[in-house]
This record gives C-alpha cells, sequence and structure tokens, in this order.
C-alpha cells in the first residue's frame, strides 16, 4: 500500500509540473495567425497545421504558389489603378496580362493585400504573422545594402534581400504587437539547389538578426532532408524534390509550431 502511495504522489507530482510547464505558454485560441509564402505555404499546408497544433482562432494566409521576396521592375502596388491581379502560373506564356500578374507575385504585394483584408474586416489584426519563401529567388542582393537607413523608401526590393526586409518590417510597422517568424527554404532533393538555398538563408538570418526576429531554421531542424530526396521525384518527405507532400507539411507545420510555442513571449 505504501508504494502505491509512493507511486500515486509521485504522478500527481509529475502532472503537476506537466500542468505547471503547460502553462507557461499562451493561450493561442485567443491569437490570430497570418502567413505568407510560395507554392510550399500556399493553401492549407504545414500553416493548416501549426493553426490546428497551437489552436489559432483565425488563419490568414495570402502565399501564391511561384511567389519571390523581389519585386520585379513593372510590379503592380496592390489595389492601384489597373491592378492586374496575382497569378502564381509558371509554364512559359506570351500573354502581356497573365505576365504582369506573375510579376506581381512578389511579398511586397501579398502583404499589401493582407493589410487591406484586415483594413476591410474580413480579417482581424494578426498576432503572429510567418514568412516562408526564397525558393523561387534568382536576384539575391545583399543584407547590408539591404539594410541601410531606417525607413524602407530607398531599399530596392527588387533584389530579395530588399523585398525581404520590406515585407518584414512593414508588417512590424504596421502591427507593432505583433510576433513575426521567418523560416527558412527547407532542403530539396537537388544539392545544387541546397547550396544556393544556403547563400540565400544566409542573407534571411542577418535581416532577421537587424529586425530583431525569430528565424526558423526548417532547413536544418525540420527533419526534411536531401541525403533521402531525389532530385525530381518521390522521396521520403517531397512529391518531386521541392514540395513536401501531406507527410512533410505536417511535419514542417509540426516543427514550426513547437518553433512558434517556444520562442513566443
Amino acid at each position: 500500500m505504501k508504494k502505491v502511495w509512493s507511486l500515486l504522489v509521485a504522478f500527481l507530482a509529475g502532472w503537476g509540473m506537466a500542468a505547471h510547464a503547460q502553462a507557461g505558454f499562451p493561450d493561442f485560441s485567443r491569437m490570430n495567425f497570418g502567413c505568407d509564402g510560395n507554392s510550399i505555404t500556399a493553401g492549407e499546408q504545414w500553416s493548416k497545421t501549426v493553426v490546428d497544433v497551437l489552436g489559432f482562432a483565425t488563419h490568414h494566409n495570402v502565399a501564391v504558389g511561384s511567389a519571390t521576396w523581389a519585386c520585379h521592375p513593372d510590379t503592380q502596388d496592390y489595389g492601384s489603378e489597373g491592378f492586374a491581379g496575382i497569378s502564381g502560373g509558371w509554364l512559359p506564356t506570351e500573354d502581356k496580362h497573365e505576365l504582369q500578374m506573375r510579376h506581381n507575385n512578389v511579398a511586397k504585394v501579398h502583404i499589401q493585400k493582407f493589410i487591406a483584408e484586415v483594413e476591410s474586416g474580413a480579417y482581424p489584426v494578426p498576432d503572429v504573422f510567418v514568412f516562408s519563401m526564397g525558393t523561387n529567388d534568382t536576384n539575391l542582393g545583399s543584407a547590408a545594402e539591404a539594410l541601410k537607413g531606417k525607413t524602407l523608401d530607398e531599399v530596392d526590393v527588387t533584389t530579395m534581400a530588399g523585398g525581404a526586409r520590406w515585407a518584414i518590417q512593414t508588417i512590424l510597422e504596421t502591427y507593432p504587437k505583433c510576433r513575426v517568424f521567418v523560416c527558412t527554404p527547407i532542403q530539396t532533393g537537388s544539392v545544387e539547389h541546397n547550396e544556393i538555398n544556403l547563400k540565400k538563408i544566409a542573407i534571411l538570418r542577418e535581416l532577421c538578426r537587424a529586425l530583431s526576429v525569430q528565424l526558423i531554421d526548417c532547413y536544418g531542424e525540420s527533419g526534411i532532408c536531401e541525403k533521402f530526396e531525389e532530385p525530381s521525384s518521390r522521396g521520403r518527405y517531397l512529391r518531386d524534390g521541392l514540395h513536401p507532400d501531406v507527410e512533410g507539411q505536417v511535419l514542417m507545420g509540426r516543427y514550426i509550431a513547437k518553433e512558434i510555442r517556444n520562442n513566443f513571449f
């Protein structure tokens, strides 16, 4: 009987410690979640897992496939006169309207759209916002150049670094109480692609340090690894060497949810 009692006391003590630890985390069910990205984020992929795991009250996702941080020279502002819209198209085309919509598929326009939708009352002000993009960027620029000056007026948004600074800082300025997180690109099945991603991650890391936002290392810690993936066909978690399948989306979402929970303050 004495042994049973000791076991019961130990169980209750452990339960109490677990409950106390859980109480140390915020109540995400009272918070609103926003995110932006490309085809790995669009729709209900990893972000749905994050919302489900942490229990966010709302889910506002403006990600579009093929998106980049960097703008094009002719990228339009969202809602401007003659705004063509946004397209995630990627197949070759000579249609000028379609090309303009593709050139509008960038972080700056996504964030302008996000803010407009909040201001219209369609969605609430975000408490947490996560960026997850960069895979499609080719004009990287440099963090040092993008970080010059306090305001965004002179930032060159046609580079990945400049576009990322503009988008991150705009969310921080528009929603001062919002916690912002930036995910690195994941590993792909291509060694060459991963080498480029590492250069992009170095830029994002420097930007995040300068803007004092949390970097989430999806490249090194999400569980998706090039050694188990193929360059252009199905592997362990990627369906084509680049895009996570359902298992990969859930794995990525659970990791991001953990990082948000553990780093929210």
